[in-house]
């Protein structure tokens, strides 16, 4: 575990690694209202393989310092973060808004990119206008739809519980702010330049996002390969872990 200062703030994030590692390293992006721990199934199982890397974003778990409210801004905290730990490149893995940050980098940076990883995201994410507006006027109750509603109907409760409870902790202004940045983002018109091996994931059950914004991505960016997730909802990385693991370590050495 460990801190780095960006601007005036400083980024907390988790890393695993081995001292004989090269090439880019592996950094996990997390999604609205989340902070890194959502990628814990995914930090150590992958240490073997690449330097794994998973920090919240401002304003999220142990970061200090304001969040941001466009994805652009956040991709711009991120391109700083590898600035600042001296990193050239980069496989980036991002759920939801993570995966929205991790394919604008793609396309402002792609410099910076060695590959994407994008779960339960979409070229475009609207925001269900009960979500937006029940969490102004409702957090409390709309957190706790948003928490059922990441997870297959059939998820253990533990999941949807702890979910509903990472909502609460980030509190209403930051889950907003994220999700309206969420509702803003369209690059439907640019992903068909993203040069990036590419993998595409998605829960069969994702209501978030349904499989449909998954294919779009896939029949448009080059050489994406999909893989679709059975018996998961938005959050695949913690509902079926191991068959998300399973299609990275399969992928990941066409982007090393």
């Amino acid at each position: 575990m460990a801190r780095v200062k960006i601007s005036d703030q400083e980024i907390y994030y988790a890393v695993r690694w081995n001292t004989h590692h090269s090439g880019a390293p592996l950094i996990f992006l997390h999604g609205a209202g989340a902070d890194h721990l959502i990628w814990n199934g995914q930090l150590a199982a992958f240490a073997d393989v690449a330097r794994t890397l998973a920090l919240d974003l401002p304003g999220h778990g142990r970061s200090i310092g304001a969040a941001r409210t466009t994805i652009l801004e956040y991709a711009l905290v991120v391109r700083e973060f590898l600035d600042a730990l001296a990193i050239e490149r980069a496989i980036f893995a991002g759920s939801s808004m993570g995966g929205a940050i991790a394919i604008t980098l793609a396309l402002e940076v792609p410099e910076r990119v060695a590959g994407l990883i994008l779960a339960g995201t979409g070229a475009k994410l609207r925001v269900a206008p009960e979500f937006l507006n029940g969490i102004k006027t409702d957090f409390e109750n709309t957190a706790r739809l948003l928490g059922e509603n990441y997870y297959a109907l059939d998820a253990p409760h533990v999941l949807k519980e702890k979910s509903f409870e990472q909502l609460r902790k980030t509190g209403s202004v930051v889950t907003y702010n994220d999700f309206a940045a969420c509702d803003a983002f369209d690059l439907r018109a640019r992903v068909h330049e993203i040069s990036a091996p590419t993998l595409v994931l998605c829960g069969r059950a994702d209501r978030m996002t349904p499989l449909k914004h998954s294919e779009f991505l896939a029949q448009n960016i080059p050489h994406a390969r999909l893989v679709v997730i059975e018996h998961a909802g938005h959050m695949v990385m913690l509902e079926q872990p191991g068959a998300l693991n399973f299609a990275l370590r399969d992928w990941l050495p066409r982007a090393r």
